[in-house]
């Protein structure tokens, strides 16, 4: 709420008819009021909160519909650009999988996605209603198509359940209800009636509160030990954005003041910041530069740039007024209203003094008051719920138990943004066939695309259920189902989430009663991990370590690989008994002590003691140090050869080395060790080259990206409306279409991203 928010500009009489003044009338004096402190600072009197009359009236008190017009229309230019990315159009045929078996994990079973044309079709109603939106063109029709359309998506996939795709749906909805198509629309255009009219303040309320909430509730999740201890996020330290604080602080203080510190300091001062006048400015810049910096740290789409777009609402109303006043006159037919006043509004409601004047004779001022109608007092009921449950909602896990796991509820409505990292280890699928008993494995994520069912109960016995149905299609009766997932959260052991023992498909589970076959977290053995550093710390670069716990009276079996040569097992608390399956031999092990298990072999891992075990894999990857050796020195070799200081003469398999610089030559070794060093060397010179490329370079290879993914959701778009429209053309025609909608950059098809990725930590290359 702001003291500047704009007041009635015309006169209203006492039955609440709005009555126009002489086009000839001298400009109105109002008498100057003086204002308390308390108004000054928050933009209301005390008195407001008094009664509940007071309240609906300065909720629907007459705000400038200035700031809320470029907010609506920058939110659906976002949501335009979001739908061919993270809503999935440009991939929409791999992302449901028209007529294959396919495992998926909606909220409510009942869900189903719609044939595939069909779903184009739903993409295609929640796009026009995002233009809608973001046009101001039949405002309230478009953000019906918006949400209706969005909400069912997202429902559809809980595996691609976040915070800010949450958000985008509670801002659709409130800009749905709100008076949004005021300023800069098209709908101001055709109905001059609505045009520049004012807003009620709790338009900005609403959108100013969900913003405050976002910040901080997520601050108050940060609160959590794990994120105060600099566990959760402490990869990010490494990474490029953080090196200017690393000339004058080592990595952990940067993971540990920087990341931490400064994340939860920011989430839980920044609402507070925009909100008063003196601290806003600063407010601003630091949200910013903390999104700014998350648009390069994460792949969250428009969320850096959607949180950018609502920093202003906390502004005056009147701001854009101000800001495009600025512009040359030449500009004003395409720029927003800057000169007029806003005119009234029946949705708001004016109780104040105000003056007229006739013939330029002053006359006495009269107070004028409009008469509250029952949709001023059900926009602020409204307000009011709907803070309440947004204060209330990320808190009601006591409600929804059963989805609770390890963290609290579903991932995506509780704020608690990069609160909790996980590692899986090991994760296997067993079924048992109900009829004959035989026992067999299925590979993790068969039958869908999604990882997110490791992590929660919920999805898992979705997930159990599918299985269930499918795999009686190979001739596998009756079969039950169990999970045996090993999960590492914030850093901690590695350990089991849920009961390996448990057939999922038969197990109750109920989204009011806690999951009864969740493993609890073993938070007793926290303060190991400041052990794990140090340990870690005492080993060579070619020597990996993975943690575990385990509960009593279960087992882990294990597989070593051959390429792990020296692999052992050093128990760090409890007892364990070892069997290494082929040899036939158990082996009891107690603290401090270890024992090398084979590799190429099974091995299994009892706990035996009374309480939890923990103990650690040591290992080493022979074969890819082997690798790297071979590297080394084949690059020492290449060095020489290149400065003339080899004197022998390369044999055959060695000469492509001579010819690796020339560019656009391909990669023709027949030494399969010579054919992979130069394909990894020539990927990691596109990988620099990348890097150090300039920002127009950059820009151009942005956009290039982004047009070709564009361009497929439109033309994929297309060809499933001729469908529904005339119907399938023939196979050949169809294979066709696709394979020219597929069509990729000349630049890229060579040179893909990912591996790429997957390369960049051969440095020593």
């Amino acid at each position: 709420m702001e003291a500047r928010d704009a007041t009635a500009g015309s006169l209203v009489s006492s039955d609440g008819e709005e009555q126009t003044a002489k086009e000839d009338a001298a400009p109105t004096k109002d008498t100057p009021q003086t204002k308390g402190k308390f108004e000054k600072i928050f933009g209301f009197r005390r008195e407001d909160l008094t009664s509940w009359d007071s309240l609906v009236t300065l909720l629907n008190r007459p705000s400038d519909p200035a700031s809320l017009g470029i907010f609506r229309c920058l939110f659906g230019l976002l949501m335009v650009i979001d739908i061919t990315q993270e809503r999935g159009l440009s991939h929409l045929d791999y992302k449901f999988m028209d007529g294959a078996p396919v495992c998926r994990f909606p909220l409510f079973n009942f869900l189903k996605p719609l044939p595939l044309d069909w779903m184009y079709l739903v993409y295609v109603v929640m796009f026009f209603g995002a233009l809608g939106i973001m046009l101001g063109c039949f405002y309230r029709l478009s953000g019906l198509m918006f949400i209706s359309s969005y909400w069912y998506i997202f429902f559809l996939d809980k595996t691609a359940w976040n915070n800010h795709s949450y958000l985008y749906g509670l801002i659709g909805f409130q800009l749905t209800l709100m008076e949004g198509n005021r300023y800069w629309s098209i709908d101001g255009l055709r109905r001059p009636s609505i045009r520049n009219a004012q807003v009620p303040l709790w338009n900005y309320t609403i959108l100013r509160t969900q913003i405050f909430i976002v910040y901080f509730l997520a601050g108050i999740k940060k609160l959590d030990a794990d994120w105060v201890e600099g566990y959760s996020m402490s990869y990010l330290a490494h990474h490029w954005l953080f090196d200017p604080f690393k000339v004058i602080l080592p990595v952990e203080l940067i993971n540990l003041l920087v990341v931490h510190g400064g994340g939860l300091i920011l989430d839980l001062s920044a609402g507070y910041l925009l909100f008063f006048d003196a601290t806003r400015p600063y407010g601003i810049f630091f949200v910013s530069y903390f999104h700014c910096m998350n648009s390069q740290l994460f792949s969250i789409g428009m969320f850096s740039y959607t949180m950018l777009a609502t920093s202003p609402i906390f502004c005056y109303p009147d701001w854009p007024r101000r800001f495009f006043a600025r512009f040359p006159a030449f500009l004003s037919a395409v720029l927003p209203i800057t000169s007029m006043d806003p005119q009234p509004s029946t949705s708001c409601v004016y109780n104040e003094i105000q003056s007229t004047s006739t013939e330029r004779q002053e006359t006495p001022t009269v107070p004028k008051a409009s008469k509250m109608r029952l949709k001023h007092k059900l926009g602020a009921i409204f307000t009011i719920l709907y803070i309440m449950e947004q204060f209330f909602l990320p808190y009601s896990h006591f409600i929804t138990q059963g989805y609770n796991n390890w963290t609290n509820g579903l991932y995506g409505y509780s704020w608690d943004m990069m609160v909790h990292s996980r590692s899986h280890q090991h994760v296997k699928i067993t079924y048992k066939d109900g009829k004959t008993g035989e026992i067999g494995y299925l590979n993790p994520g068969v039958f869908t695309q999604s990882r997110r069912w490791k992590d929660h109960g919920d999805m898992l016995k979705q997930y159990g259920t599918c299985l269930n149905e499918f795999l009686p299609r190979y001739n596998i009766s009756e079969p039950e189902i169990y999970f045996d997932i090993w999960v590492s959260i914030n850093e901690r052991f590695q350990q089991r989430i849920f009961d390996p023992r448990v057939d999922v498909v038969k197990a109750d589970w109920s989204p009011f009663r806690p999951n009864a076959w969740l493993m609890p977290l073993l938070v007793d053995l926290s303060p190991w991990r400041t052990k794990f550093q140090e340990i870690e710390g005492s080993l060579d670069n070619q020597t990996d370590i993975v943690f575990i716990a385990d509960f009593p009276g279960l087992n882990l079996e294990n597989f070593v690989s051959e390429d792990l040569g020296n692999t052992s097992i050093h128990v760090l608390q409890g007892k364990v008994n070892v069997e290494v399956v082929e040899e036939k031999k158990n082996y009891t092990l107690t603290p401090g002590e270890k024992i090398k298990v084979p590799a190429g072999a099974y091995h299994k891992v009892y706990t035996v003691s009374e309480g939890p075990s923990c103990y650690m894999y040591i290992y080493v990857n022979t074969t890819e140090t082997a690798l790297q050796e071979n590297f080394t020195k084949l690059f020492e070799l290449q060095e020489r050869v290149r400065n003339g200081t080899e004197t022998e003469p390369l044999p055959p398999e060695l000469q492509p080395l001579i010819t690796a610089d020339d560019e656009g030559s391909e990669v023709n070794a027949t030494d399969p060790i010579v054919q992979l060093f130069l394909k990894r060397q020539r990927r990691m010179k596109e990988v620099k080259k990348r890097r150090e490329a300039g920002a127009v370079e950059r820009l151009q290879r942005f956009a290039v990206k982004k047009y070709y993914t564009i361009r497929r959701g439109l033309l994929m778009t297309a060809i499933a409306l001729r469908n529904l429209a005339v119907g399938l053309p023939p196979l050949e025609q169809l294979t066709r279409e696709v394979a020219f909608a597929n069509m990729k950059a000349p630049q890229a098809e060579g040179n893909q991203d990912d591996p790429l990725k997957d390369e960049v930590g051969h440095g020593e290359l």
